[in-house]
């Protein structure tokens, strides 16, 4: 697939709808475990992993996205390049990308070259936020 300048608001939507619903689940497995206590260490286990995997889920939606366009400053398109990048290839340790001007005191999870990428529910929804705010801003 050639590289994307624009997205269509019917496809961002759908994204953001299809991000919205998995929350929804998880929230729903969150309430059910609650009244289970030999569930919430599970859960608790259970959070990181699939908090960042939505963070590889926001960036897959939009892989082909140009890097013309997205820009190299540290936004928040950046950042979640930076995560998905050192989630796959460096073992879930923030690393950084020469090409990309990124600070993390600027950055929205303010993670650090060398730390361990580890999202909870609250930091997945400012950075699925701070996403498709620069992603609508720059790409619709």
């Amino acid at each position: 697939m050639l590289g994307v300048r624009n997205y269509t608001k019917e496809y961002i939507d759908g994204c953001r709808s299809r991000v919205d619903l998995d929350l929804s689940t998880y929230k729903k497995l969150v309430a059910a475990a609650r009244n289970q206590p030999e569930s919430v260490k599970a859960i608790e286990a259970f959070e990181a992993t699939f908090f960042n995997n939505m963070v590889l889920l926001l960036d897959h939606f939009f892989v082909h996205r140009l890097r013309v366009v997205e820009g190299k400053d540290g936004n928040p398109l950046n950042e979640v390049r930076l995560l998905c990048d050192s989630m796959m290839n460096n073992k879930n340790i923030m690393r950084a990308d020469k090409t990309i001007k990124f600070d993390p005191a600027k950055s929205v999870l303010k993670y650090k070259v060398g730390d361990e990428i580890k999202l909870n529910q609250a930091d997945f929804l400012l950075i699925y936020k701070a996403f498709f705010a620069e992603l609508e801003s720059k790409f619709l």
